[in-house]
């Protein structure tokens, strides 16, 4: 009996509809060592971000055992303690030029708050302020910034159907709409 060219005779000699390209010619499995090694990378770079197992898991579509396999092994604990080091580092020298910049930047702070000549506007002043105790001394509340993101095709039509939409929320809120003519005539 013949086998089709879609199928294929296994290891064990069962006819199989897809090749494993897992197995070279001989039957032995084969892995990809680059494409190994880059998986377990971005697994290491997302436990270092903080992720969970079953998250990491999901991001890369692999198993959650895979992603405990790859932290737990000597290998993955030295490379991720190797990260989180440089990291750490990284983080201590920024920290020592804030500090290096703060009594700078408190200077600059007392000057605008101060200023009795009125050129300084008090948004301005209110925005210092902020911006040198809440940022720079490390006040401020963490932010977490999430984004996700859609991609479609829109017609024209669908464009102007939006731009109408908001012209009309924008109209209904008070705010000030100036409509430019952008068409252009030959002459």
């Amino acid at each position: 009996m013949a086998i089709s060219p879609t199928r294929r005779r296994s290891l064990y000699g069962f006819e199989m509809r897809e090749y494993d390209h897992r197995r070279n010619d001989d039957g032995r499995k084969t892995h990809e060592i680059k494409q190994v090694w880059q998986r377990n990378h971005e697994i290491l770079r997302l436990a270092l971000l903080g992720h969970k197992y079953v998250d990491i898991a999901a991001t890369l579509g692999i198993s959650a055992q895979t992603v405990s396999n790859t932290l737990n092994s000597q290998l993955g604990m030295e490379k991720l303690s190797e990260m989180r080091a440089k990291r750490d580092a990284d983080s201590i020298e920024v920290a020592e030029e804030v500090k290096k910049l703060f009594p700078k930047a408190l200077e600059i702070y007392e000057k605008i708050l101060h200023d009795d000549s009125g050129e300084i506007s008090p948004e301005l002043q209110l925005k210092a302020a902020n911006n040198v105790l809440m940022d720079l001394g490390g006040h401020k509340a963490p932010t977490k910034i999430q984004g996700q993101f859609v991609h479609g095709h829109l017609t024209a039509e669908d464009l102007n159907v939006i731009k109408e939409r908001g012209k009309e929320a924008a109209k209904a809120r008070g705010l000030l709409v100036i409509e430019a003519n952008m068409e252009t005539k030959d002459e």
